[in-house]
């Protein structure tokens, strides 16, 4: 539901350049005929048209600030009047800053001095409202420098607001950053206990299992055995799942991409440049989805260190099914622009351990003037 300070703020918006111009317009009419300032001599036709012009030079402000000044200015000369005049000061002192205020300032001293003049040349009430020194002081005071304090003071209190909600915003940012980095550190703490106490404890369950599968006599216990080391690979196979998500610092919303979208991969390094082609040797199995997962971040870090240090070069990316597992190569030949190939960074430190999670081995060295990735990803079994 939509709150009452919403619609309220909603409704002034929309309507309060409308008001200001009607109150303007009419607070013009009013003083230049005598209602609530000094009766002009001017034409009526020229009353209305410098009343209108002014209620459109407020209506405006927001979008254009120069017509408000413009008719402030034709409005006291020719009328007296001063409605234009606050609305114009106020708006100085809320939008205006430094040289452009200076020269508002020098404008104004200016109209109220030619004011001054014209109020000397027409006499009557005309010199004693606005030529004698009291009132012109006394008028200084209420229609220009009090609207624009007013004005000053709301520009600052603004500002004094937005600096301390980017403050607000920025210290939640930060601390939603350090609770998510503390949580990240966590779960990695938690994964690694666990993967260096359950999976180590489980992996020991399954070899004294194979051992007395192969060893035992007795048809029952073979079948039981055989049972606790398959029902052990699968704990492993599970305990790894769990694992990846707790190293995670957020599950993730989609599924993560694996094998069957390496060919989109290989094609986006194309489109970016690289030279990249694929080969894959052995018969294609299918493998865990985890063994996938990570062939997959292999291969586009791989690419992603190749497109930061060797864009020039030639890429080979291989895919070498095993009895056993898959072997992934990442090659790159020399690079023709002379830039220093990388080493392991931090990617390739996350990517080994994702690796040595599953079971496998990630070697990443120079070779022949190129970069080799090559990573080895056992199927399943291996703790």
């Amino acid at each position: 539901m939509v709150s009452r300070a919403v619609v309220l703020r909603w409704v002034v918006d929309r309507y309060a350049p409308l008001l200001l111009a009607a109150v303007v317009t009419a607070a013009v009419w009013a003083s230049a005929t005598g209602a609530i300032g000094v009766r002009s001599p001017m034409p009526g036709a020229v009353t209305l048209l410098v009343a209108l012009a002014s209620g459109w030079a407020a209506g405006v402000v927001r979008a254009r600030r120069w017509p408000l000044f413009l008719t402030a200015a034709v409005s006291w000369l020719l009328l007296a009047a001063a409605a234009p005049g606050v609305v114009a000061s106020y708006q100085a002192g809320l939008r205006l800053r430094g040289r452009r205020l200076t020269n508002y300032l020098v404008g104004v001293a200016l109209v109220l001095t030619g004011g001054v003049l014209v109020g000397l040349a027409v006499g009557g009430v005309r010199r004693l409202t606005t030529a004698t020194f009291g009132n012109v002081l006394l008028l200084t005071a209420c229609l220009v420098g009090l609207p624009l304090v007013v004005g000053l003071w709301v520009r600052a209190r603004r500002d004094t607001l937005a600096a301390l909600r980017d403050r607000a915003e920025r210290l939640e940012r930060e601390q939603e950053a350090r609770a998510d980095r503390i949580r990240a550190e966590e779960r990695t703490r938690i994964a690694r206990e666990m993967h260096d106490v359950v999976a180590h404890r489980v992996s020991l369950i399954v070899v004294h299992a194979g051992a007395l599968e192969v060893t035992a006599t007795d048809p029952e216990t073979v079948e039981s055995a055989a049972l606790i080391r398959e029902t052990g690979r699968q704990a492993l196979t599970d305990l790894r799942e769990v694992l990846g998500v707790l190293r995670q610092a957020a599950p993730p919303a989609v599924p993560e991409p694996a094998l069957d979208a390496l060919d989109e991969l290989i094609g986006e390094s194309r489109a970016a440049g690289l030279r990249v082609s694929r080969r894959d040797e052995g018969v294609a199995t299918a493998l865990p989805a985890t063994v996938e997962r990570t062939a997959y971040r292999v291969v586009r870090e791989a690419l992603t260190n190749v497109r930061k240090h060797a864009a020039d070069a030639e890429t080979t990316v291989c895919l070498r099914y095993l009895p056993g597992g898959l072997e992934v190569v990442v090659r790159n030949g020399p690079s023709a622009g002379g830039l220093a190939l990388p080493g392991a960074g931090h990617g390739l430190l996350g990517l080994r351990e994702r690796v040595e999670l599953l079971g496998g081995r990630l070697e990443a060295v120079p070779v022949h003037d190129g970069f080799l990735v090559r990573a080895l990803l056992p199927v399943a079994g291996a703790a």
